[in-house]
Parts: structure tokens; sequence; C-alpha cells
């Protein structure tokens, strides 16, 4: 027989909150029954409160409320259904006027054991996060791992997706956020701070983060001042799993296959020196000025791309006495995946004349491994602790060949650019976390984080070659000293950071709280990188090359100065610089209860900022440090009104800033195949004025219908541009004295239909967003400001990034055999409007992203206790992602491909 213990809660933390309708000095307990294998609720179930004459019974809707005269402090509640093993909870009302408990009860002739009951609760915590949401004080949404698991998504950044008013850029780890992207919005792992793997972004890639090591993730787009100032779009925030109970064990094994990699089976070709581990230790060659030290073959490698995932989790919880426990939970999985395609790549004039024609191909490896651990030790019910260690190796291999016409160069159409780019990133996570309640009315939480991440591009390799109308053979083209060569880089970020708020719960009747605090961060960076260029002696003179076989040419045998020369960006030096970033904010907010109905929310924040850059790069070596200062005071409101017990009326107004990032600041030169990205020393921080007016109802436990109306207006606005020079270089600008977003979104989860006595379930999802973004473009300002110039073709354009419509919508059907089996298929569709990736100059048009609608099916059949199959199909409309350019003939286009439909097949195997 089942320990009651181990099933009477789902998990989740137990919501303490003001309930609508109570009035000054009541009190007592509200809550819901669920079905714990079924997820549905109990009508008629018998709640008492021990040893008092105080009971009710749960309304249709499973729903159970009683009123207590006295606030003793401790009481234990029963609940008891023919049929059902009794359950009992005990709550704390010392701590809260009303509390919420979500209660789970288990069939009498159940033979579920305790991991199958934690895995049901996990399960269940899709109807415990919207009643979460529903009483909530502050504005945030959150997808759970019941949810994630339902949908089949992989990873956070594509769980981000599903949600209303979020995209992500195809192909890349961007999410935009009501249309605005990586540099308007903040990520934290646990509430804490997390740096950025990638120099280019502000934020670390959120594809990193597995599903398997995810609870839920949230999204705030609406700022409180518990967050950083730095927001605009929205803050992500990961919480990890975490396990309670007697053990678990599980272990799972798949492997998945795109069809555009299936046609490549035995011609699927990638760079030599990365290995399908995704682990690598080479570097800089030693001394190679001095000669050709390098260690990896410039020749392509055959590579058969076998997929597969392997993953193994585990949990155990010991308990110490009558009040303390420890729970412990640890995971490590790896996941290796091939993807492949090929399409048009072009670079036009303003006027659509060719730059660059290419035919691309694209081979590409990832590899994703994860070990992450949890410790949460509960002293007793007034103080908790939690340790929380994470590791990602992540690794993204890709080779791509250019084949086609290039100005200047292969005006034939013979020339192929070879590109071979390997990128590993190594992130450790390290957070104690605290809780503990002072006094009845006094509570106190604190967080400690010690964060370093490493990026490392060792190796990038480039060559270029045509063939020569005289000698009608390849021979290697030049027409700079970066035409061909080898490309190392290296970024190394450490952080600190240390919250701490008090909270005071005012009046006895518990109308508010007011929650003092103080957020520290501390960043360091230090970046570099050198390119080898391999540039010719005797250009007239043209030696016959092989693009498969570039090793003859270029090795420690027949290299000479005088047939070919190695240079560096700066002679024999790299370009580095070094980066700081410390914020220290202190903030007070108030939560009151204005009316029986009415919260308010008041904060403000303050904020010390300092950001000093240090660079020496081929462009510029400054001797002293490029330092930001900035001090800002952040306000802050939100208000909800409680239309009834269903509907909440919410509103949310603030003030935010958005920091530029380092290598923005640095004159700092990044080429890439079709342009080349430089910082700039004078870009500023934009101001941002926000606001939001929320109407959502909750008709069921599982039910919620939301229309958000929300606008915002950005004072010197930042965005990539191209410059109006000769190279037509990229850089970062204030381009504009304001720009403004508004839009709606729409939320709906509807149960469609309850059959076969609740076994069977039909039920829909759906967001859409539809928005629209504006900035002014001034380019005097960019003149009077900077020492750059545009020329820009516009004097008005959208947001980058942003589409303005956004849809998803799901169609789930759930079916219950027995206490052992069940299955659960989903349908999902997403679909985004087209969008700008970039703005036009001297003359181009604008640059926009097509449109295109994607979907997915996903399949869970639970055989038994112990075994689980998941099957997965996405993309199966297969589209083509394209981007075109404006013109004056209609739009052109300059990049096209497919991405394949992939199928997925999981095993996963509980002890």
């Amino acid at each position: 027989m089942i320990k009651f213990s181990y099933y009477v809660a789902l998990v989740v933390t137990l919501v303490t909150t003001q309930v609508a309708g109570v009035k000054a000095q009541q009190f007592g307990v509200k809550g819901k029954v669920l079905d714990l294998e079924t997820y549905q609720p109990i009508p008629g179930v018998s709640i008492k409160i021990v040893n008092t004459q105080y009971a009710t019974s749960t309304d249709n809707a499973g729903e159970f409320s009683i009123t207590l005269p006295e606030k003793q402090g401790e009481y234990t509640l029963v609940s008891t259904f023919v049929g059902y093993n009794t359950d009992s909870t005990t709550f704390n009302l010392e701590q809260s006027e009303w509390e919420f408990i979500p209660v789970a009860l288990v069939n009498a002739s159940s033979t579920l054991d305790e991991v199958v009951i934690t895995r049901r609760r996990e399960r269940a915590s899709e109807i415990v996060l919207l009643e979460e949401r529903r009483l909530s004080n502050l504005m945030v949404e959150k997808i759970g791992a019941q949810e994630l698991s339902r949908k089949g998504v992989g990873d956070a950044a594509s769980a981000l997706a599903k949600m209303s008013g979020v995209s992500r850029i195809e192909g890349t780890s961007q999410v935009y956020v009501r249309g605005l992207g990586d540099r308007y919005n903040t990520t934290s792992f646990n509430g804490m701070p997390i740096p950025s793997n990638d120099p280019e972004r502000k934020n670390i890639d959120l594809d990193l983060f597995t599903t398997d090591i995810v609870e839920y993730v949230a999204i705030d787009k609406v700022y409180s001042n518990y967050m950083s100032g730095d927001f605009a779009g929205g803050n992500v925030d990961i919480a990890s799993k975490r396990y309670s109970g007697d053990g678990m064990l599980e272990v799972t094994l798949g492997s998945s296959m795109n069809t555009n990699v299936l046609g490549q089976w035995d011609n699927f070709y990638l760079q030599q020196g990365p290995n399908r581990s995704g682990f690598v230790n080479y570097g800089v060659p030693n001394d190679p000025f001095g000669g050709f030290n390098f260690q990896n073959s410039l020749n392509p490698k055959k590579q058969t791309p076998v997929f597969g995932n392997i993953g193994l989790r585990g949990g155990k919880s010991f308990s110490f006495g009558n009040e303390s426990r420890l729970n412990l939970f640890a995971i490590a999985n790896f996941t290796g995946d091939y993807n492949y395609r090929e399409g048009v790549n072009r670079q036009l004039s303003s006027g659509g004349a060719q730059l660059k024609d290419f035919d691309q191909v694209r081979y590409e490896y990832t590899t994703n491994a994860t070990g992450m651990f949890n410790a949460e030790y509960v002293l007793n019910p007034s103080h908790r602790f939690s340790y929380n260690f994470l590791f990602i190796n992540s690794s993204d291999q890709s080779a791509d060949r250019y084949h086609g016409f290039i100005r200047d160069m292969a005006e034939n159409g013979t020339g192929i650019v070879q590109r071979n780019t390997f990128r590993q990133t190594k992130l450790f996570v390290n957070q104690l976390l605290g809780n503990h309640v002072v006094t009845e009315k006094i509570d106190v939480d604190w967080g400690l984080s010690y964060n370093n991440v490493t990026s490392d591009m060792p190796d990038r390799t480039q060559n270029i070659t045509h063939i020569d109308d005289q000698l009608e053979y390849r021979v290697l083209a030049q027409n700079q000293q970066a035409d061909n060569h080898r490309y190392f880089q290296d970024l190394t970020e450490q952080e600190v950071a240390f919250n701490v708020a008090a909270h005071y719960k005012l009046g006895d009747a518990d109308q508010g709280r007011i929650s003092v605090g103080y957020n520290g961060k501390i960043k360091d960076r230090s970046y570099e990188d050198i390119q080898f260029n391999f540039f010719l002696q005797q250009p007239g003179m043209q030696w016959k090359v092989d693009p498969d076989n570039m090793d003859a040419f270029f090795n420690a045998s027949t290299y000479h100065p005088d047939l070919f020369r190695i240079n560096g960006f700066r002679s024999t030096l790299p370009q580095t610089y070094e980066g700081k970033q410390n914020i220290h904010a202190v903030f007070v907010n108030g939560e009151y209860k204005l009316t029986d109905r009415l919260t308010g929310v008041l904060g403000l924040r303050y904020e010390n900022i300092m950001q000093s850059i240090q660079y020496s790069t081929v462009l510029e070596d400054i001797g002293t440090p490029n330092t930001f200062r900035r001090n800002s005071i952040l306000p802050n409101l939100i208000l909800k009104y409680e239309l009834d017990e269903k509907q909440n009326l919410r509103l949310g107004a603030s003030k935010t800033y958005t920091m530029p990032q380092f290598k923005e600041r640095a004159r700092f030169e990044y080429m890439d195949v079709t342009e080349t990205r430089v910082g700039n020393p004078d870009l500023y921080a934009s101001e941002d004025y926000n606001l939001d007016i929320k109407w959502e109802m909750f008709p069921r436990s599982s039910e919620l219908l939301s229309i958000t109306a929300f606008g915002k207006y950005i004072k010197d606005p930042m965005n990539q541009v191209t410059l109006a020079s000769s190279t037509n270089d990229v850089s970062y600008l204030n381009t504009g004295d304001y720009g403004t977003v508004y839009g709606v979104e729409v939320e709906v989860k509807k149960d469609l239909f309850t059959f076969d006595n609740g076994d069977s379930k039909l039920s829909v999802g759906g967001n859409a967003a539809y928005m629209k973004t504006d900035q002014e473009l001034d380019a005097e300002k960019v003149r009077n400001e900077t020492t750059y110039n545009i020329s820009l073709t516009h004097d008005k354009a959208s947001f980058t990034g942003a589409s303005d419509f956004l849809m998803n919508v799901d169609l789930s059907f759930t079916k219950k055999w027995n206490n052992d089996s069940d299955v659960m298929a989903t349908v999902m569709y997403n679909h985004f409007s087209d969008r700008l990736y970039s703005l036009g100059s001297q003359g181009r048009g604008n640059q926009l992203d097509k449109g295109v609608g994607t979907l997915d099916f996903i399949l869970k059949y639970k055989i038994n206790r112990h075994l689980g199959v998941d099957l997965g199909a996405r993309n199966l409309l297969d589209p083509t992602y394209e981007r075109f350019q404006e013109s004056a003939n209609g739009p052109l286009t300059v990049l096209s491909y497919k991405r394949g439909v992939r199928f997925s097949l999981g095993v996963k195997y509980t002890l």
C-alpha cells in the first residue's frame, strides 16, 4: 500500500495569496481536488479540519472553501471520498490569511508506485501553474514540464516560441519578445542572472537548456522592480527540475532523422579536427608565423550521420527527524544531431545587380552534453536551503560551400568559398539559495551565484577558388589578405551575483506587504581573436588547386615565404578586448489590498551602472578604458482588479532602460562571408516606457482566455545598420530619437470534450499576437553623435526581427486504459508573418524574411509503469525559408532553403 505522505500534494510550492471577495478579518483555506491519474476534478469529496467541527465538500469543479474563526497556526486538512485513499495535508495560517491547497487523491485500487506518482504530479502541474497565474499579483506567464512534454518541446528556446507574442529566428538561438530582440531581453536561471556564451549576444543561447532539466520556463513581459532594469521585451527565467520522493531512476534512449540528411547519407562532409563528442582541446598553434604549424587538415572529412541521444536521471530523499529533509536530484544526458540544407545566398546592389550570387550547401553537426545536480535541505518549515550545479558543453560544427558569382573575383560563376566553423561552449553554474521565515510577519529570500562560461572557435578555415578562363583550371582567388585564412577566437566570462529581499506583512488582516532588497552583479569578460591570412606573394603565378584537397597547396612541406606569406590582423598580435560591468541596485516594493477586489503593487528601483571596455584591435588601440556610467531611477506600477473569482483585470506601467553590449562598443572588426561588423564606441543606452492592460478569465481549472493590449515607447533606440562606406561595414547605432511598439495578444486553453468517464479528453490551446513596430531613422543624428555616417534608404522602419502577426495552435488528445497505460497525441501549428531582417542603405531596399507556417505531430505512449515510447514528426509542411530584398522591380530573393522533415523515436525506461 502506498504511503499517503508520498502523494498528498502536487509538486509545486503552495500558493499563498489574497483571495477575491474575502472580507477583512476573515481567513481560512481554499483548494482543488484532482484525481492524480486522470487529472480530473472530483466533486463531492468530504473536506474536514481535524479536531474541529469545520467541514465542507467539493463542488462540481472539485473546489472547496472553509472559513475559520480563529488563526491558531497549524491545521490538518483531511480529504476522503469513496473508492479513494484518504489524504491528509498540514498547513499553517500564521504566515497567511488564506491558504490554497491543491489535493491529489489516488484510487484505492491503484497499483501506482512512488516513481509513477511523482511523474503524475509533474504532469498535473499545468493546472497548478494556471491557478498560480490567476492568484498572483504580478503578471507572469509560465509553460511547465507537462505542457513541454505534451508539445514535444526539446529546449527552452522552442518552449518560449510556443508562448504568445514570442518568436524565434529559424536557424539561430535568437528569441524576439513582442518584436524586440536580444538586446531588449534578459535571462535568468532560478531567478539568478546567467552570462552569455556568444560575444555577439547579450543573452545565453536558450537552446542549450534541454527540457530534461527544466521544471518550467517563465516570461515576464511586464516589469516589476525585483528584476534588472535592463528590460524592454521580456525577462526569461528557467526553473530547474527538483525531486521529492523515496527514489527514482530513469533511462532514456532516442534517435532522430532529417529527410534532408537522408539524401546525403553517403556524402556528408565536415571539417577535420572536431569529434562526435563535442569536446576538443586544441587551440592556437605554437609559432604559427614561423612556419605552417597547424594541427588540423583543411580537407573535408566524410562522416556517417548517425543520430542519437542518451539520458539518465535519478533522485532520492532522506528524512531526518520529524521536520528535516534532504532532497537530491541529478541528470546527465548527451544529444548529437545532424542537419543539411541547400539553397541560394546572394548579395545584391541597390539596383539588384549581383555582388555575390551563390548556391550554398551547409552540413552541420551539433552536440549538447548536460549535467545537473540539485540538493535541497529543509531544516524545518521556516528554513530552507538549496544548491544548484549545472554544466553544459555544447558544440556547433558547420561546413559551408558557396558556389557561384563573386564580383571582381569569379565573374564567370565558378567561384567557390569554403568556410568550416566549429564552436565549443562550456558553461558552469553554481547557485546557493535560501528562504527563511523569521517571524509571522517577516521572511527573507537570498541567493548567491558564481557562473563561468568559455566559448572557443578554434581553427575556423576559409578558402576561395575559381576557374581561370585562360588556364581553364581552378586556382586560388585573392582580392585581399583575408580571403584565405584560419581563425581562432576565445571568450571567457565570469559573473558573480547576489540577491537579497526582506518582506514585511502589513496589518492583522494581511492587507499587503512591503519588500526591500539589493541586487548586485559583477561581470568580467575577456575576448581574443587572431586570424592567420595566407597571402599569395606572386598572385600572377597561378597554381592549380583542388578545393577538396587544399592540403596539397597549404602544408608544412610546401610552405615558403616566396609562395605565400602568413599575416595576422595586426602583424603577429591578436585583437583583444576586456570588458567589466558592475551593477548595484536597491529597491522597495509595496503590495496592498486597496479594496476587497483591487490590489496595487508600487515599486521603485535605483541602479548604479558602470560598463568599461578596453580594446586593442586592427582599427584602434586605446590606452585607457572607454567607460560608461549611469544612475537610473525606475518606477513601476501594477494593478489587479478581481472582477469575480474567475476573472481579473490587470494594468502594468514602468520605466526601464536598454544597455549596449561589450562588443558593440569596441572598435572591433568581425568578418563574415557576406558582411563585416564593427563596433561603435559612441553607442549609449536607450530608455523604455512600458504599458500593459490585460483581461483574463479562468472558466475551469485547465482553461484560460486572456486578451492583452500593450505599448512601448523607446527613446534613442539602437539598431544594426550598414554604414555609408566603400566596404559597406555594419555597425551599431542610436539611429533615431524614438521608436514605438504596440499590439494585442490573445491566449486560449479549452477542454473541448471529456468522455469515457474522464479517461479520454480532447483539448485545444492557442495564442496569437498582432503588433506594429515603428522607429524614426535620422542620419543627421548619427553624424552628430558618432564618427560614422549612414545613408538609409528610408526615414522610418519597423524593428528588425518583428513580425506583425504570430500564431500558435495545438490540438491534444489523451486516453487512459488503466493505471499503467495511456496515450497522448498533439498536433501543433505555428505561423509568423514577414519580418524585417535588415535596414536598407545607400538606395538598397530593406531585407525581409518571408513568413512561414510549420506543422508538428507528437505521440507519447506509456506502455506500462516502466516503459514509454515517444514518436515525433516535425516540420511536416517543410516550407521554404526565404529572405528577399525590396527593389523598384519587386522583391529579389537573397536567401532561400528548406530545413527538411524531422522524425524522432525515443524510449524511456523507469526502474
